[in-house]
């Protein structure tokens, strides 16, 4: 059996971060461990207030030491949001840690969207976020967290040669294999594109574009690649299956929840995902 650790806060309520990435892994077939960088009573997207917050920054280094101790190995290592700097530094001591010739990192360099960055964020926090980009074999920012790291004016009108400049130059930060989520070159389909720098190859996947937002999208992606690698899939078959899934939960949530802020009705869609990873 596979074994991933993901490193992310979890949120007790609403679906996003750990609460999305052990279920999801776990029904991979994958062994799923978890490094949990904060608790919260509920993600803090809009429709939460109040929420509460506990930093579990200080537990980290224990948690790694005993680990250490007990020689655990892993297949892959996949972190998501990380909210303060000396957890990036902290993360990045980690791979240094755990990293073998036979596994991989995968890093989502959950920095912000629409162009902006998340609150509590400064481009001190992005220049860290790009070091531990530097390590990953695999990055997944959106087009907002591309241009942050890239230092380049976000925009929406782009085509096919913008995109591949973007992952070229996003490899050139010293990931390999960079991915670019939400793509899409009109108003129909929305996908994502990778980029493998040792072939020098691209591969595309889309699917329909809904026009809403859905919280915890990104977290759905993320892990569902990060368990198709860890399975054996190809690059261009791990994308299809992320994107696939991602657009099945989308779809079975819009007629359930009038407020898609809440999170994705994932876990009606599980048996779709053992199926794709079957065929």
């Amino acid at each position: 059996m596979k074994r991933v650790v993901t490193i992310q806060d979890i949120s007790c309520f609403g679906k996003c971060s750990l609460t999305v990435a052990l279920p999801i892994i776990s029904a991979m077939g994958i062994e799923t461990a978890v490094i949990p960088t904060a608790v919260l009573s509920t993600h803090t997207g809009s429709g939460f207030t109040g929420y509460t917050f506990r930093d579990l920054t200080s537990d980290i280094p224990d948690i790694s030491r005993h680990w250490q101790s007990l020689g655990l190995k892993f297949d892959a290592m996949y972190t998501g949001y990380l909210g303060s700097i000396e957890q990036v530094q902290i993360v990045s001591d980690l791979f240094d840690t755990f990293s073998t010739d036979s596994n991989f990192r995968v890093v989502d360099p959950v920095l912000g969207d629409a162009g902006k960055l998340y609150a509590g964020f400064t481009q001190n926090f992005v220049r860290q976020m790009r070091r531990l980009c530097r390590k990953a074999d695999y990055i997944i920012p959106n087009m907002t967290e591309a241009s942050f790291l890239l230092g380049i004016p976000y925009t929406e009108d782009y085509d096919r040669a913008y995109v591949e400049d973007i992952l070229r130059r996003l490899a050139d930060l010293g990931c390999p294999t960079p991915l670019l989520t939400g793509v899409h070159f009109d108003d129909k389909s929305q996908g994502a594109a990778a980029y493998n720098s040792a072939s020098d190859t691209f591969c595309y996947s889309f699917g329909t574009n809904f026009d809403r937002t859905v919280h915890g999208t990104g977290d759905i992606f993320a892990s569902v690649f990060t368990g198709a690698i860890a399975l054996g899939k190809s690059l261009s078959r791990a994308l299809d299956i992320s994107v696939q899934f991602t657009h099945d939960c989308i779809e079975a949530t819009i007629p359930v929840f009038d407020q898609t802020w809440y999170g994705t009705c994932f876990e009606s869609c599980l048996g779709k995902l053992i199926t794709y990873l079957s065929e």
